[in-house]
Parts: structure tokens; sequence; C-alpha cells
């Protein structure tokens, strides 16, 4: 298939959502939109399996990044994409509408209709966002080829519904172990039951106060919460092992060492053992280009709250926020959609940050 990007930003994201392209699927959108690049000649692109990177080199001094993944969660019986009237205006539905096909759709525009902007920009569309983080292609992309994402400034084009969202909490995922004593369940009280035990935890869990620091400015609100448990062992034994799953998600004045020697402080009772982590990133907003970017977007800017590939861009060094059309409630749900005049909106301050110097 072709992509037209002369058209507005409405229909190119009805075209893009048309487009399935499930985490680990997506190679017909990648090949379409490389082609509708390749076509610019103010672009070089280079393509490393589903993931583009497309950069304008005019020899700017200062250089940006703008970011967005083209893989959505599995479809829910909502493609083909349509439009209804709404009375705040028309909204499209569909797969992957506000997350984040909408936000791919302005970056392509704004790739192809601003082929001479005051800064010079690194376009990148990656793969395999929605699923495990190893496959992730940005993530791979930081891995093997940083020099491509360098810059000093970048824009995750995640839904925010065009508002600033500065860096993004850290997230944790840990077992937490009570142990107890086997025993046959007719004579329980020569053991101690794990599950039982296991109540403690939950109660630490119950009181807990999560923090709500200022980090740069924007106010984070942390939580802690029990996401699994596991234990027993049949019908008629006492078990002698139970497993409390917790996600801690931390506000980013904290790194993954810091996080999880909070966990073993709150939990100091019991083995606690970390088996997944990402790491956050600080707000992005005292970087000079950032200025530039809020003088020309507006807006408040607020605290992310949840866990975004910003944080791939902080372990590289680049201050980096959160923007781009639709909402993030609403994404993964079956009914997802977004709301027409945003797209239009977000392209418009977009246009006006690259385009001002």
């Amino acid at each position: 298939m072709e992509l037209d990007l002369s058209v507005d930003g409405a229909a190119l994201t009805a075209a893009i959502v048309d487009v399935p392209s499930v985490s680990g699927d997506e190679d017909q959108l990648t090949t379409a939109i490389e082609g509708a690049l390749r076509a610019h000649a103010h672009l070089s692109v280079q393509r490393f399996g589903n993931s583009l990177v497309a950069r304008t080199e005019l020899g700017h001094r200062e250089r940006v990044v703008l970011a967005g993944h083209v893989d959505t969660v599995p479809l829910a019986g909502n493609l083909p994409s349509h439009v209804e009237p709404h009375g705040d205006g028309d909204r499209l539905y569909g797969c992957g509408t506000s997350d984040m096909k909408a936000g791919v759709a302005v970056q392509l525009r704004l790739a192809a209709t601003v082929p001479e902007p005051a800064r010079d920009v690194t376009y990148v569309f990656y793969d395999c966002e929605e699923i495990e983080a190893e496959r992730n292609g940005l993530g791979q992309l930081s891995r093997r080829q940083p020099d491509l994402l360098a810059g000093d400034f970048a824009v995750l084009m995640e839904p925010s519904g065009n508002e600033i969202e500065g860096g993004c909490q850290g997230t944790m995922r840990a077992e937490v172990t009570a142990t107890g004593q086997r025993a046959h369940s007719a004579r329980s009280w020569m053991g101690r039951n794990a599950i039982h035990q296991a109540g403690a935890i939950l109660d630490i869990l119950r009181s807990y106060q999560p923090r709500e620091p200022e980090v740069d400015g924007l106010r984070y609100h942390e939580g802690l919460n029990a996401v699994g448990i596991s234990g027993g062992v049949a019908g008629n034994v006492i078990p002698d092992r139970c497993v409390v799953t917790v996600n801690y998600r931390f506000a980013p004045d904290r790194d993954i060492a810091a996080a999880g020697q909070h966990l073993r402080e709150v939990f100091s009772d019991w083995p606690v053992e970390i088996v997944d982590a990402a790491p956050s990133a600080r707000p992005g907003l005292g970087a000079g280009p950032a200025a530039s970017f809020a003088a020309a977007v507006g807006g408040s800017p607020r605290a992310k709250l949840g866990w975004t590939d910003v944080a791939r861009f902080a372990e590289l060094g680049i201050p980096a926020v959160n923007y781009g059309p639709g909402i993030s409630e609403i994404a993964h749900t079956r009914d997802e959609y977004v709301e027409l005049a945003s797209i239009a909106d977000c392209e418009a301050r977009m246009r006006r940050w690259l385009s001002t110097p």
C-alpha cells in the first residue's frame, strides 16, 4: 500500500489505523511509512527491522527527536476505523487511534511538510512497544545505534491530550515471600500457615502512604500495590510458602537501586526478590530546547503518572517529554478513539515549534 502524506492529519491517521500492526506484525505499515518518507529528498531514511529513523541534515546547532511506536495491542473487533459525530467534535474510532497512531500521523505530516525546520529533526518510528521490553524497537536502537538517536531534546508522542507530561515514573515488580511450616490440615496446629502469614504483608500494603514528591516543579504520585498472590500445596496440606507480588511505581527522584532499597525496608521482615524493573525519567523541562517547546505548544506541564519510553532517552542523557494527541485513559480499549480536532491542534503547535528559531 501507499501512504499519501499530503492529506490532513485526520485522514492520515485513519489510513494508518486501517493497516493492522499488532506488536510483532508491523512490517506492512513500516514498509508503507518507509516508502512515503523516502519520497522526500530532504530526509535521510534508515530501516532497522521494523523500525525507521528519518533525519534532516541541515547543519543546525540543535537537534531534536520526535518518536512514536507503530504497533498496537491485539485487535478487539475495532477495525476498520470509523468517524462518529460528537457534541465536542468528530471522533475517529479504531484500534490504535489514541495509542498512538494519531501521534505517528502528526510525525509523518511534519516530516513531509517541514523541509527546512529551524532545528534539525530526527523522526523515529519503532516497533514492539506494547510487548516485552527486550523486543522494544526503541530499546534496540538505543543499544545498537545510539548515535542515530542523539539529540538535545526528545518528544515522545504518546497520547497526553496535547498537554506536556514531564518525565515518567519508574516501575518495579517484586515478590515478597511469607514462609511457614507444612502440616496435615487435620492437624494444622502442628504447622504454620504461610498464606495466613501473608496477611501481615497485605496489612502493610493497605496502610501504606505513597509519597507525592515534587521533582523539578512537577508533582508525582507514587503507588505500591499487590498485583498477584500465590500459595498452596494441596487441599489437605497447610502451605509453607506464599508469595505476594507487588508493583511499585516510583517518582523520578529515585533510581532503580533506591526503589529496591525502599521495598526491602518496607518489607524488612520477609525475603524480597526484585523480578522486573524499568527506570524513571526526570521531567526534562530544564533543557534549553524544552523552553522553546513549552512556549510554542503552551499549557501547563504536568507529571507523567506511568512509565513510557522517555526513560530510554533519559538513559542516553537526552531530556524528554511526552506530548501528543489522544487520551491515554482509553488506550487499549475496544472503544478507543481520538478527537479529530486534537490531531490538527497538535500538528499546528508542533509545526510552530519546529519553524521558530
